[in-house]
């Protein structure tokens, strides 16, 4: 009688999650704004620029009946449109109630603290150095807050110390709501040292999100062997948690969907750490480890480094609907 010979077994690979991961509450509550327009209005409701930076995510919400515009002169007359969670200069609001469009602001509640801190500083006669990435849609609805010339653009260490403003005694900062933690931190540093009169925000601009989601990845990272981020590569804070993973010595890559994985990057790995950026729901997570256990015995443990219970209200034309 002939033996069969005993099915291969899995390779053994140990996930260790990251928490908190995926969602915030100022992208939640976007998506939401988006949801709610379209049962209130019926599709289609026009957006300007991703709601958030995930391509799943926009996907799903173009089949709900959302249309995704770039400017505001795309949206029809008459038609109903929401301006994203990035946020937008006020000129595209003016626009929007000159043209008598019905418009819903979907900026994350963060990103509009920052806004009004703009107005005030620039009020007060400050010159503000505003900490980001050039062309990113926060820094140009920052930027679109205030007149032209009261602000200028820092990007890294490099441009800090070459910064050469009219006034160095009269200059506050603020920062993009999702750098990495500890580049900024390096930046206000240099900032500092050489303004030392230079006002400070009165809180942490970088959002809680995005502080707690790095922090994460740094907790997990000394117990991997690579990490794998879930994010889209035009979402500022999905990139910054690569590098974080990156800085911490450990191998990163950033994939979009599951079906973006690189098997060859798994080679050698024993344990892996996933994490998602604010804009990445968290079934795309689910996704991953399920593929994963289609070629591994996978076993997985979560590390929460902190629990998260903020929520952000509707705008009150939505609230009824809600």
């Amino acid at each position: 009688m002939t033996e069969t010979p005993a099915t291969a077994a899995k390779p053994v690979l140990e996930l260790l999650i990251a928490a908190p991961r995926g969602f915030c509450a100022g992208v939640d509550r976007a998506i939401r704004i988006v949801e709610l327009a379209i049962e209130k209005h019926g599709a289609p409701v026009y957006v300007r620029h991703e709601i958030v930076h995930n391509k799943f995510v926009v996907d799903t919400l173009r089949a709900k009946g959302a249309v995704f515009v770039e400017e505001l002169d795309e949206v029809p007359d008459g038609a109903p449109v929401v301006f994203s969670a990035h946020g937008v200069p006020k000129s595209v609001p003016a626009n929007a109630q000159a043209r008598g469009l019905d418009y819903l602001d979907a900026t994350c509640p963060l990103v509009s603290k920052v806004h009004r801190q703009a107005e005030r500083l620039v009020a007060a006669g400050r010159h503000i150095v505003f900490i980001g990435h050039e062309g990113h849609p926060e820094v140009i609805g920052t930027f679109g807050q205030v007149p032209a010339g009261s602000m200028t653009l820092i990007e890294d260490v490099a441009d800090a110390e070459a910064f050469a403003p009219a006034d160095p005694d009269n200059l506050a900062f603020l920062t993009q709501t999702t750098l990495s933690v500890d580049d900024t931190a390096e930046v206000v540093r240099t900032l500092q040292r050489r303004f030392p009169a230079m006002q400070a925000p009165r809180g942490e601009d970088i959002c809680y999100a995005t502080s707690n989601r790095q922090a994460a990845v740094k907790a997990i990272a000394g117990a991997c062997d690579a990490v794998l981020v879930i994010g889209a590569p035009n979402s500022s804070n999905s990139v910054r948690l690569v590098e974080v993973a990156q800085r911490e010595g450990v191998r990163a890559a950033l994939i979009q969907r599951a079906a973006d994985l690189d098997w060859a990057f798994l080679d050698g790995i024993g344990t892996l750490g996933i994490t998602a950026g604010a804009s990445a729901p968290e079934l795309l997570v689910r996704e991953l480890v399920d593929l994963l256990a289609t070629r591994f015995d996978v076993t997985e443990r979560e590390e929460e480094t902190t629990r998260e219970t903020i929520a952000f209200k509707l705008p009150r034309a939505l609230e009824q609907a809600a």
